[in-house]
C-alpha cells in the first residue's frame, strides 16, 4: 500500500486509561483535540486524538485502554512531564483554568513563567496526566520561522 509519507517523521504519543470514554471527553472538552479514529480488539480499545483537520503536519494522541487495565488510573506523565498545548490569547489561559477548576481537574493556577515559558496553567486528566496550557510560550512561532512556515 502507498503511503504520502516521504521521511521518517514524529507521528504520535501513546497513554494508557482506565477509563476511555472519561479520557476522550477530557480532551475533547477542555482542550483542542478531537477524535480521528477509533479502534477496538479483543485486548481493548483505542482512540486516536488530533487537532481538527491537521492534514499537514498530522499529530496525534493515542489513548489505549486495555480490558485488563479497566477502572484503574494509569497516569505516566506526572509530577512535571506534560503534553503541552500552545493557545493564542491570554485569556484563553485563564478561560480553560477557570473550566479546570470547577470540574477539579486544574493542576497548577495560572502564572506568568520566565521566558520562554510564557503564561501557563495546567490541567490533570482522568489518569492523573498533566496537560499544561500556555500562552507566548513560542514553540510553534520558533519552529515555522526556524524551519518555514509551508
Amino acid at each position: 500500500m502507498a503511503t504520502g509519507l516521504t521521511s521518517a517523521r514524529w507521528t504520535h504519543v501513546a497513554l494508557p486509561t482506565g477509563d476511555l470514554d472519561k479520557a476522550i471527553e477530557f480532551y475533547t472538552s477542555l482542550t483542542p483535540l478531537v477524535v480521528v479514529e477509533r479502534f477496538k480488539d479483543a485486548d481493548g480499545e483505542s482512540v486516536w486524538l488530533s487537532n481538527d483537520k491537521q492534514a499537514e503536519t498530522p499529530f496525534v494522541l493515542v489513548l489505549v485502554s486495555f480490558n485488563k487495565d479497566k477502572g484503574n488510573q494509569l497516569g505516566l506523565l506526572h509530577p512535571f512531564a506534560h503534553i503541552g498545548i500552545e493557545v493564542p490569547e491570554r485569556g484563553d489561559v485563564d478561560a480553560l483554568a477557570d473550566r479546570a477548576r470547577e470540574l477539579g481537574c486544574l493542576h497548577w493556577e495560572p502564572r506568568q513563567m520566565p521566558d520562554p515559558i510564557g503564561y501557563i496553567c495546567a490541567l490533570k486528566d482522568p489518569d492523573g496526566n498533566v496537560v499544561e496550557i500556555s500562552h507566548d510560550q513560542r514553540v510553534f512561532d520558533t519552529v515555522r520561522q526556524k524551519w518555514g512556515s509551508s
